[in-house]
């Protein structure tokens, strides 16, 4: 799985506390869930960890699919990361 190209797409304030709106990166020994991602790329820099501070909050999309956040990135090609919705 080392060496796996994925794209990350970021949305809304997710994306203003990053600086990009998408970005692609080669996934790490030892990442292979959504939340080893996020995880991962909180340790990398302050604004990803700003805008991970609640991971448990994030919506995660996963080939243009919701999933969550166990969900694992062997056949997946895009990640995508949205904030909590408000709102009724």
């Amino acid at each position: 799985m080392s060496g796996k190209s994925i794209k990350i797409r970021y949305f809304a304030w997710l994306r203003e506390r990053i600086g990009k709106a998408e970005e692609t990166i080669t996934l790490p020994q030892g990442v292979a869930t959504a939340a080893q991602l996020i995880s991962w790329l909180s340790a990398t820099d302050e604004g990803y960890a700003y805008a991970f501070e609640e991971p448990d909050t994030i919506r995660i999309a996963l080939d243009q699919e919701h999933a969550e956040a166990d969900a694992a990135l062997a056949d997946i090609s895009e990640v995508a990361f949205f904030p909590p919705m408000t709102g009724g």
